[in-house]
């Protein structure tokens, strides 16, 4: 029945992909496999566009990492630990977190909900971290839409010989 669900938000096009890749990763205890449906999904769609919209869609459900660790902290930590935790913080938002944070974004098993709970956690800028999850998720989601777009045809050429 799921895979029904999410084979015909597929059909919808580039909407459909936002939605199947917010679900996915807003998502913490039920991981969805996003990028079967981006690679398959390049079989029929502009690669550009795709990643785009899949990179947006995953932005907006690593909001919920984001927010889970924001809110976690006061429950989790004592103070002094916060205050401690705050320091470092601090030391890494004069580093390169933003180049840091896009970059483990852009990999295929890391930057899900850990890279999104720990950013909420160290109370990293809210938009800076959007940014850098958007612009990450779409550099992933575009090597797995043009690996789809030129595998897809690889394997019909391949097929019909």
């Amino acid at each position: 029945m799921l895979q029904e669900i999410f084979k015909n938000l597929t059909s919808f096009g580039y909407l459909g992909i936002f939605l199947i890749t917010l679900i996915g990763y807003s998502t913490i205890l039920f991981p969805l496999p996003t990028a079967i449906f981006v690679f398959s999904a390049a079989g029929f769609l502009n690669p550009w566009l795709l990643a785009i919209s899949a990179g947006l869609g995953s932005a907006f459900g690593e909001m919920t990492g984001y927010v889970l660790g924001f809110g976690g902290r006061k429950l989790i930590l004592k103070k002094e630990q916060i205050e401690r935790l705050e320091k470092i913080t601090n030391i890494l938002k004069k580093r390169r977190t933003f180049f840091a944070v896009l970059f483990l974004a852009s990999l295929p098993f890391f930057g899900g909900d850990i890279l999104g709970i720990s950013a909420g956690f160290l109370k990293y800028d809210f938009k800076k971290f959007f940014l850098a999850s958007f612009i990450g998720k779409t550099i992933l989601h575009l090597a797995i839409a043009f690996s789809g777009f030129f595998g897809i045809s690889w394997i019909k050429n391949l097929i019909m010989k």
